[in-house]
């Protein structure tokens, strides 16, 4: 086997942790890949893997030795294309991953522009609110919203998603419209919000002297989805905390009304994950710039 094949089949059991996974997203034998790595330990005359029944990590000399191939990696791809005509037109397939309502809303309407301006690429949205493996499920990048736990994947901050406070108008002709945190403590409802993989209600929050506050309130009806969220505001059932991009419509109508402008919760962040890798191809580059793009110039309107 080929010396850089070698690197690349060790590099991917390293981001897979798992030796069959590893095998799945390479779509190879384990048996090949198991193979592959022993004979990489055997030239190099070193032990790179720790090996247990339930994970794979590296060694401390496999820790390090997974660095240089990621840069030896790069740089064999870089100079194989360094001559190639097409090496300034970006082609390719690219699997991507975006929330429910940014993909639905911002994304697939301004696609058409991007597949126009870069005809030779193949894009396969998938558009979910669960947080998908991206090695596992060999996604190239995944946009996220909120804040980030520690999954050792490259992340490129996208900005920021303005949230702002709504309500119906029968909900108001109904209740009264709140003027200060008293009110809402006092005389509202709120439709609660609960996680949908940790079924943790959401509290509601505000900044105040740079400093972000949250107060639970009352509210009858607990939903786990955007939809609802709407829905159920949408309704007359209380009032929510909603990025402002996803009442855009209601509130051009005049179904949904912004509150409590001067107590906004503080906004989210949006990042961009794909895998460790130290080269990133010249079509996830032209997406990620496109993209950055896109969000701050659909999302300036309500920062």
């Amino acid at each position: 086997m080929d010396r850089i094949d070698l690197f690349r089949i060790f590099a991917r059991v390293v981001e897979c942790s798992s030796f069959t996974r590893a095998a799945d997203t390479l779509r190879l034998p384990r048996s090949s890949v198991s193979a592959a790595v022993q004979e990489l330990e055997g030239r190099v005359g070193a032990r790179l893997l720790h090996r247990t029944t339930r994970k794979v990590s590296p060694t401390l000399d496999g820790a390090a030795f997974y660095e240089r191939c990621l840069r030896l990696i790069a740089d064999v791809e870089e100079t194989e294309s360094l001559f190639r005509q097409t090496a300034a037109r970006p082609s390719g397939k690219l699997r991507i991953d975006v929330p429910g309502r940014i993909g639905r809303l911002i994304i697939a309407p301004a696609l058409p522009g991007f597949l126009d301006r870069y005809p030779d690429i193949d894009i396969e949205l998938g558009v979910t609110d669960r947080a998908v493996d991206l090695i596992e499920d060999r996604i190239d990048c995944a946009l996220r919203v909120g804040a980030l736990e520690d999954s050792g994947l490259i992340a490129r901050p996208l900005g920021e998603l303005p949230l702002i406070n709504v309500a119906s108008p029968a909900y108001l002709a109904r209740h009264g419209t709140p003027c200060t945190l008293d009110d809402l403590v006092d005389v509202h409802q709120v439709v609660h919000y609960a996680s949908p993989s940790t079924g943790r209600v959401e509290d509601w929050e505000w900044m105040a002297d740079g400093a972000r506050h949250t107060l639970r309130l009352r509210g009858r009806v607990t939903v786990n989805s955007a939809e609802a969220y709407i829905a159920c505001c949408l309704a007359g059932l209380g009032l929510i905390q909603i990025p402002a991009y996803d009442v855009r419509a209601p509130i051009a109508a005049g179904e949904l009304v912004e509150v409590l402008a001067c107590h906004r919760a503080p906004p989210m962040p949006m990042t961009l994950l794909y895998p460790h890798r130290g080269h990133l191809s010249r079509r996830l580059q032209v997406f990620a710039e496109w993209l950055e793009n896109l969000l701050e110039r659909e999302l300036r309107p309500f920062a």
